[in-house]
């Protein structure tokens, strides 16, 4: 390294200050914490090693509350990327009034997700609410959208769909603007379908858009919180309680700080291992490759 490029570490440095103090002295903190026995207010600290993490795994709520995190997780990001992947091929087909569809589907996720969920909690009370007047008006027996434990959970899948599903559309929409078209012309030219060249050429292309689409909303969703705490509280019960719900009665209701250390930690790798088991069969699916 030449002595001049030695310099440019010196511009490295504020940003990596910046960076040690709103997320790594935050997570080290964090870790360090979930080895103690330590309640919030409290001034006694007890070390109990990985005794947080022994307690955690074993408990049925815990692993009640990463299967729904999972079920919404995946069921939410799978819609959204369906939706959002199908809502950018029609743009990108649409060759007049492109941008201004593009703005009014997109227009959902400009609203605050607690706002969002403050309207769609309207919208799904039981018999006055807009969906159930709606059916009601028809004479159809309409479900207890919030409060029965399944409809809960396609309640709170659907709204964050409703929210995020624009962002998934408007960067994959931004990755087929980049696509190159003389693929896709020559593999007409050689008789192949629509589908064939959606599978063959169009989502190969767009891996790279797709990983960074599925990690965000996955990391995102994971800490999905401010959604699900409006329409449903964690319930009807535990429902819809997810890790991030209970990291939070762990630490601001039951004040067990080190316990909701330890499971901040816990859905860190949780997530890590998952995207990147994603990553790689994403990869070795569309590309043949190991990356």
């Amino acid at each position: 390294m030449v002595r001049w490029q030695r310099g440019l570490w010196l511009f490295f440095l504020p940003s990596f200050g910046l960076l040690a103090v709103v997320l790594l002295w935050p997570l080290g903190y964090a870790i360090y914490l979930s080895f103690f026995d330590y309640y919030l207010g409290s001034d006694a600290r007890t070390f109990i090693g990985l005794g947080n993490y022994a307690d955690l795994l074993s408990e049925t709520r815990l692993w009640r509350s990463m299967w729904t995190t999972m079920l919404i997780a995946f069921g939410s990001v799978g819609l959204e990327f369906v939706v959002g992947f199908a809502l950018a091929l029609a743009l990108y087909r649409l060759h007049r009034s492109a941008k201004v569809f593009s703005v009014l589907l997109f227009l959902p996720h400009i609203v605050t997700p607690v706002v969002a969920a403050l309207f769609l909690k309207w919208m799904l009370a039981s018999n006055w609410g807009f969906i159930d007047a709606t059916l009601l008006t028809f004479n159809i027996e309409p479900q207890d959208w919030l409060g029965s434990p399944f409809w809960a959970k396609v309640s709170v899948i659907l709204a964050d769909a409703w929210v995020f599903t624009p962002l998934i559309m408007m960067v994959l929409y931004a990755a087929l603007q980049g696509l190159d078209t003389s693929l896709i012309e020559a593999a007409q030219i050689d008789g192949a379908s629509n589908w064939r060249i959606l599978r063959h050429v169009i989502i190969p292309s767009l891996i790279p858009a797709i990983i960074f689409t599925i990690s965000v909303r996955l990391m995102d969703v994971f800490r999905f919180f401010d959604i699900i705490y409006v329409l449903t509280g964690g319930g009807p019960g535990t429902a819809t309680e997810t890790i991030t719900m209970y990291t939070y009665q762990l630490g601001f209701r039951m004040l067990e700080v080190g316990k909701a250390s330890a499971l901040g930690v816990i859905t860190l790798v949780l997530v890590a291992a998952l995207l990147l088991a994603i990553n790689r069969t994403l990869n070795k699916t569309y590309r043949g490759g190991d990356r």
